[in-house]
């Protein structure tokens, strides 16, 4: 697992995007917990984002592929809405330890 950043470098229904290893990692904080994805739609097999750390719906509700307009929990990855409805977001291990948030490489890419 690698240390990514602070608790409170990630404010409250936000994402940011992390290099863990070779994988770009979507750090997400959502109703005062955090959930950590790989960056990879499971539609289009590319990164949801086309702006650094732009993850959030304008709501802050949902996290938000900037391709094709598809939704996901941030609580758990699912997808709710878009050509990807059923899949999900890969989950990666995350950790908190003494006010940083850690990171490890999912199992299995996209």
């Amino acid at each position: 697992m690698q240390a990514v950043c602070k608790t409170e470098d990630i404010g409250e229904e936000s994402a940011r995007e992390f290099m863990v290893g070779e994988q770009s990692v979507i750090v997400v904080k959502f109703d005062g917990q955090f959930h950590a994805y790989l960056n990879w739609c499971p539609h289009l097999g590319i990164e949801l984002n086309f702006i650094p750390d732009q993850f959030m719906d304008d709501d802050g509700r949902f996290l938000v592929c900037a391709n094709h307009g598809a939704l996901f929990e941030p609580e758990n990855g699912a997808c709710l809405s878009g050509p990807c409805s059923g899949d999900s977001l890969t989950a990666v291990p995350l950790d908190v330890r003494d006010g940083e948030i850690w990171v490890g490489n999912a199992e299995a890419t996209a």
